[in-house]
């Protein structure tokens, strides 16, 4: 039987509120609009959210597994199986948004398309530090890897949220993001984390 190890349950809530918040911090804001008509490039930015939420309720699944009880390296090894396949179905459902209808559309599908480079980027990482992982030590230093890969991923997607929302001078994409049902969904989930 393999050795469990208690994880501090503060640095796992520490990294799924840290991720929520610089997730928060990207997206949305309060919709100006009384239009019930959506844009087409709503749609794109509501599009971008949902693949957000449903990658952000599978990461908090995964960390409050991972928290909730004594930590060996299979469970360890679960919750970042479970995390790679959600980043995995993010990255598709970024890959699969095309680009939203602006002017400054092939710079936002750009930026998306990066983001999904550097997400799947990241869970290798994750992945490499959990398979490299052996003994209570190691186990716990995987962990920091996961930890800060994980705040890293958060700030990645905020930054790109915040640099797609500044692309065009008419603010068509801000615009889209206040618009978006998703966008104001994942930020009022996150402000409840």
């Amino acid at each position: 039987m393999p050795k469990k190890i208690q994880m501090p349950k503060n640095v796992l809530v520490a990294a799924a509120v840290a991720t929520a918040v610089l997730l928060a911090a990207g997206c949305g804001g309060s919709s100006d609009s009384s239009s019930s008509d959506t844009s087409p490039t709503a749609t794109w930015a509501d599009g971008l959210c949902s693949a957000l939420n449903t990658w952000k309720s599978s990461l908090t699944e995964t960390v409050n597994t991972v928290k909730d009880g004594s930590l060996s390296k299979d469970s360890l090894t679960t919750a970042v199986d479970d995390a790679k396949s959600a980043t995995e179905t993010l990255a598709s459902d970024l890959e699969g948004l095309g680009k939203p209808d602006t002017e400054a559309g092939q710079q936002a599908k750009d930026s998306i398309d990066q983001l999904s480079t550097d997400l799947k980027a990241d869970m290798t990482k994750i992945e490499d530090a959990v398979n490299g992982a052996s003994g209570a030590s190691g186990i716990l230093s995987a962990v920091s890897v996961v930890t800060s890969t994980l705040v890293a991923m958060g700030t990645q997607v905020t930054s790109t949220i915040t640099d797609i929302q500044g692309l065009d001078a008419k603010g068509e994409l801000k615009s889209a993001f206040d618009q978006s049902a998703s966008c104001q969904e994942l930020q009022g989930s996150l402000q409840g984390s």
